[in-house]
């Protein structure tokens, strides 16, 4: 077994556990606050747009 050999079954290795260790990062407890904080986005409300103005037209103003 040469270092060829070595690098050759360490890489996948290695890969695995840094995958496995970003799912597990991505799926604990303390991120899913930020995650679902993010996730509700979309949803808030802009409270400094008069009624009826919407995202693009107030950013045309601004350009």
């Amino acid at each position: 077994m040469d270092l060829n050999d070595i690098r050759g079954v360490l890489t996948p290795l290695l890969g695995i556990i840094l995958f496995l260790c970003i799912v597990r990062w991505a799926y604990s407890k303390r991120s899913a606050h930020v995650y679902e904080e993010a996730a509700n986005l979309p949803f808030m409300d802009d409270d400094d747009s008069a009624p009826g103005e919407s995202g693009a037209a107030e950013q045309r103003k601004m350009i």
